[in-house]
């Protein structure tokens, strides 16, 4: 951080980082931002079957069962258009935390394509391998979105205003076909 009052790095939410924000967002220093030339969709999964410590894994809600399915997670990538979302403060030690959380992910410097930007803007673009894992469930026909997951998403972007969350939708692909929506239960791992 610098000595400044303002931040000079941001993580740039625009799923479950900015859904998780949405109401403390302006208050701890962030602010609504738009990724220029990108478009959101379901880009990246997590294989179900695997433990991984220090991670998750999905239950059904209505059985308890394990699927053995991908679950699929929102990703950004290059279009037309612009991606809203949030710029959130953010420390190398914060950094640090949210490149553990998003094991899916690499994160690239996108300051260039956020109007506005206060200091440098990071955000999170899927992994080859959480790519390729959602590739490989749709192949397979074995993915899943959590409903629980695409709910906060929706109220994240419901909290920023009825603009938001028209920008939201407009601006994110459906789930790929043949992937079901389903009530899941996350488990986490010590």
């Amino acid at each position: 951080m610098s000595s400044s009052s303002s931040p000079e790095q941001y993580v740039f939410g625009y799923g479950s980082l900015a859904a998780a924000a949405a109401a403390t967002a302006v208050a701890n220093g962030g602010h609504v931002a738009e990724l220029r030339g990108h478009r959101r969709r379901w880009g990246v999964a997590m294989d179900n079957a695997r433990d991984l410590p220090g991670y998750k894994w999905y239950r059904l809600r209505a059985t308890g069962e394990r699927p053995q399915a991908f679950v699929a997670f929102l990703d950004v990538v290059p279009g037309d258009g612009a991606v809203n979302g949030l710029c959130l403060p953010v420390d190398a030690a914060a950094l640090r935390r949210l490149d553990a959380r998003e094991r899916n992910y690499d994160r690239v410097d996108v300051t260039e394509r956020v109007a506005g930007a206060r200091g440098r803007v990071w955000t999170y673009v899927g992994s080859a391998a959480g790519r390729a894992r959602l590739a490989r469930g749709v192949r397979e026909r074995r993915t899943l979105v959590s409903q629980e997951y695409l709910d906060d998403v929706e109220h994240g972007f419901r909290a920023l205003g009825a603009d938001a969350l028209a920008a939201y939708r407009a601006s994110t692909d459906p789930p790929p076909a043949g992937c079901e929506v389903v009530a899941l239960e996350r488990i986490d791992l010590p």
